[in-house]
């Protein structure tokens, strides 16, 4: 072997070098994939866990939610009312709100974080008002008219302004009539809420300020039918009869 070969082979061979490196890389990276993947399955069955559980909990939310409304939608029979064998009533509706309020709060505590959990706890706020409890009612309410849901939270809203108004705090339920107005809740219309709010001024004797509502909306909901032409709209309709109360029975004076 002469000179050259042999300082050849004393000298690092590149090749060797560059793939020991890529074999090292490769096994480091493959540990980094492993822990990656590891970590990317955890969070997948995680995430299929999380929403198996959620599942569950809105169904159990669900049929909770149909035990308490059941039991709202009994009917009241005064003493002496006959009644079919076997159905169950109620003597006052303030003892059905009463029995509904027990597991609608039930229902509100233990599946707060569902969908149905939040509706128990708007019928919650409905039954607390029916028993007179102004003060619970009021906090349920609120707490549901915060929620993300604005279909649940346009309803809250609603029954919140009525307790407003029941209390003597029409100041504070304009203020939810006109804030339902400008939403986009399919449970309350912003032509519902301005019905609401003109029925509210005209129980005050507020009968101008409730005339202009009801002429603003009979102008504005119109539809069209499949002819081209414009007829009223459910809302418009409604406030045409309001504003004519020898048509729809008498309304306003």
């Amino acid at each position: 072997m002469d000179n050259a070969t042999k300082r050849g082979l004393k000298q690092p061979d590149k090749f060797i070098s560059l793939t020991d490196k890529g074999v090292a890389w490769a096994q480091e990276n493959q540990r980094s994939a492993i822990i990656g993947s590891a970590i990317l399955l955890a969070v997948i069955l995680l995430a299929v866990g999380g929403g198996m559980f959620y599942s569950h909990r809105s169904d159990e939310a669900s049929m909770a939610l149909g035990d308490a409304l059941h039991v709202y939608r009994t009917p009241v029979a005064t003493p002496g009312q006959e009644v079919p064998p076997g159905m169950k009533t109620f003597p006052s509706m303030q003892e059905r709100a009463h029995a509904a309020n027990q597991q609608f709060v039930d229902v509100a505590h233990r599946f707060g974080m569902t969908k149905d959990g939040k509706v128990a706890r708007y019928f919650a706020g409905i039954t607390y008002m029916e028993e007179g409890q102004n003060g619970a009612a009021e906090d349920a309410l609120k707490s549901v008219a915060s929620s993300w849901n604005s279909d649940i939270s346009a309803l809250a809203k609603l029954a919140l302004a009525q307790l407003y108004h029941s209390t003597g705090r029409d100041p504070q339920a304009v203020a939810l009539y006109q804030e339902l107005t400008k939403g986009h809740a399919t449970t309350v219309t912003p032509g519902m809420a301005q019905i609401e709010l003109a029925e509210m001024y005209e129980s005050e004797g507020k009968v101008d300020d409730a005339k202009k509502i009801y002429a603003q909306l009979k102008d504005k909901d119109k539809e069209k039918g499949k002819d081209g032409k414009e007829t009223p709209g459910p809302i418009g309709t409604l406030a045409a009869e309001k504003l004519n109360p020898q048509a729809a029975g008498p309304q306003m004076q």
